[in-house]
C-alpha cells in the first residue's frame, strides 16, 4: 500500500465516520422546522381536490396471546370517534389464541365489537394473514349495506396499542384530499419508565418522527405496523389479500400502494403508543424480524426503478431506506476490520501505512466515540423540545445508552442475513406486559 492509498484510505474512512453527524444535524433542522409550513400546505393542498373525508371507521385488532393487554386495547379502540360524532367499530382477529384471550373477549359485551376467531389448520399463517381475513369480512360487510369504499377506513391497532383520543378526526382531516389512500399517524412507547423503553421512545417520538416528516414532503411515507389507516378501496385495488406473509408486512403494503399511485401521509398530531420490548434478548429477536423484513422488501427495488409514478428523489429515498441497513453493516464491518488489523500491526511491529502509531489510534478512537455518541444527545434535544413529557434528564441517559441499541442492531442485521440465507422465516411472538385495567367509560351508539 502506498502513501497516496494511505491516505485516500483514511480519508474514506473519517468521511464514513462524519456521515451520520452531518445527516443528523441537517434531519434535526429539517424536523424542527417542518411542522409549521409543510402541515398548513397539505391541507391547503386539500381543500382544492375536494372532499373526500371518511365516514366510517374499523379498527382492526390482531390478536394471538394477548390475554395482558387486549381488554384495554379494545376498550381504547370503541372510544375512538371520528367527524360528526362517528364512532369506529372494532374487529379483533383472535388468529388461534391459546391462552385467555378469548375469555377476555367474550367478557367485552358490544354492539359495536366484532370478534373474528380463526382455527388452526388456518390460524396463525402469520400477522399479514391474520389482517387478510379482518380486511375479507370488513369488505363483505360494506358491500352488503351499500357503502362506497371511498368512504371507509381501516385502522390497525396492535394488541398492546392505544390511540391517542383524536386519531379518527386527524386521519380524516388528512383523507379529506381524494388522492391520499393512506396515513401513518405517529408511534409513541407507553412504558418508558425503563432504560430501553425510553431509548426506544426516542427512536419512535424524534428520530422515525423525523425521518416520516421528511418523508411526508417527498410522498415516501411508509406505514408501520401499528397505527396505519388505509381507504377500503385503496386496499381493494391489491386484490383479495392486501397484505402478505413479508415478516414486514406493513412496510411491504407501503411500497405496494407507492408502485399503485397511492397517496401516504404521516402526522405526528395523533399518536398510537405500545409497549417497549424491555428485555435485550427478545429486543434483538424483534429487530432481526424487522431487518429480515426488509431485506425481503429488497426485491421491489427494480419494480421502484422502473416505476413511473415516483419521482427521481422519492426513488433515492425508497432506495436508501431498503439498502442503508446492509451498507451500514457492510461499512462497520470494514471499519473494525481496518481497525483490528492496524491495531495488530502495532502490536507486531509492522505498522500499516494508514495506521502508523498509538497515538493516531487513540485520535481515531476518540473521534468514533464522539461521532458515535453525538447523535443521540441531538436526538435527546428534538424530543425535550417537541414532546416535553419527559425529564432532560431522562432523555440525556437514553442518549448515552442509544449507541448501544444501535450495536444491538447491527446485531440483529447480521443475524437476519444468515436466517433470509438459511431460509428460516418462522417467528416466537413477542410477549406482553401486563398493565392496569383502563378505567373509560364505553359509548354504545352504533357507528355510523
Amino acid at each position: 500500500m502506498t502513501a497516496s492509498d494511505s491516505w485516500l484510505l483514511v480519508i474514506s474512512g473519517y468521511a464514513v465516520l462524519l456521515a451520520w453527524p452531518v445527516s443528523t444535524v441537517a434531519l434535526v433542522t429539517f424536523a424542527v422546522r417542518y411542522m409549521a409550513s409543510h402541515r398548513r400546505k397539505v391541507v391547503d393542498r386539500s381543500l382544492v381536490r375536494g372532499d373526500a373525508t371518511p365516514q366510517h371507521f374499523w379498527i382492526i385488532v390482531p390478536a394471538l396471546n394477548e390475554e395482558v393487554v387486549v381488554g384495554n386495547t379494545v376498550a381504547a379502540a370503541l372510544t375512538l370517534g371520528g367527524p360528526g360524532g362517528t364512532l369506529a367499530r372494532v374487529l379483533v382477529v383472535d388468529d388461534g389464541s391459546d391462552d385467555r384471550t378469548p375469555e377476555v373477549l367474550a367478557a367485552i359485551d358490544h354492539p359495536r365489537l366484532t370478534v373474528l376467531r380463526r382455527n388452526l389448520p388456518e390460524a396463525r399463517k402469520g400477522k399479514g394473514e391474520a389482517l387478510n381475513a379482518a380486511y375479507r369480512y370488513i369488505a363483505e360487510r360494506t358491500a352488503e349495506a351499500g357503502i362506497s369504499p371511498e368512504r371507509v377506513v381501516v385502522g390497525i391497532i396492535d394488541g398492546d396499542g392505544q390511540g391517542s383520543s383524536n386519531i379518527l378526526l386527524e386521519v380524516s382531516r388528512m383523507m379529506r384530499d381524494p388522492q391520499i389512500g393512506a396515513v401513518q399517524v405517529q408511534v409513541r412507547i407507553r412504558n418508558r419508565n425503563k432504560l430501553l423503553g425510553a431509548v426506544q421512545d426516542l427512536e419512535f417520538g424524534a428520530i422515525v418522527n423525523a425521518c416520516q416528516s421528511l418523508r411526508d414532503t417527498i410522498d415516501t411515507v411508509g406505514l408501520g405496523g401499528n397505527g396505519q389507516f388505509t381507504r377500503l378501496s385503496a386496499l381493494l385495488a391489491l386484490g383479495d389479500a392486501p397484505w402478505s406473509a413479508c415478516l414486514v408486512e406493513d412496510l411491504e403494503l407501503g411500497l405496494r400502494m407507492h408502485l399503485g399511485g397511492v397517496g401516504i401521509r404521516y402526522t405526528s398530531r395523533a399518536t398510537v403508543t405500545q409497549q417497549a420490548v424491555v428485555d435485550l434478548r427478545r429486543l434483538t429477536r424483534q429487530r432481526t424480524r424487522w431487518a429480515q423484513g426488509n431485506l425481503q422488501c429488497a426485491r421491489y427495488l427494480r419494480k421502484l426503478a422502473g416505476s413511473k409514478r415516483i419521482g427521481l428523489t422519492s426513488l433515492l429515498e425508497m432506495f436508501h431506506y431498503l439498502v442503508s441497513p446492509w451498507l451500514n453493516a457492510l461499512v462497520t464491518a470494514g471499519l473494525l476490520g481496518g481497525v483490528l488489523t492496524g491495531a495488530t500491526g502495532l502490536a507486531l511491529g509492522h505498522p500499516m501505512p494508514y495506521l502508523r502509531s498509538w497515538e493516531a489510534l487513540a485520535t481515531s478512537g476518540e473521534l468514533w466515540f464522539a461521532v458515535t455518541f453525538f447523535p443521540g444527545f441531538i436526538w435527546a434535544l428534538v424530543h425535550r423540545y417537541r414532546l416535553r413529557d419527559e425529564s432532560l434528564r431522562r432523555l440525556l441517559v437514553a442518549a448515552v445508552a442509544y449507541p448501544v441499541f444501535l450495536l444491538l442492531g447491527l446485531v440483529a442485521t447480521y443475524r437476519a442475513f444468515a436466517r433470509q440465507a438459511s431460509g428460516r422465516q418462522s417467528w416466537a411472538k413477542t410477549e406482553r406486559l401486563a398493565e392496569e385495567p383502563l378505567d373509560v367509560p364505553l359509548p354504545l351508539a352504533l357507528a355510523a
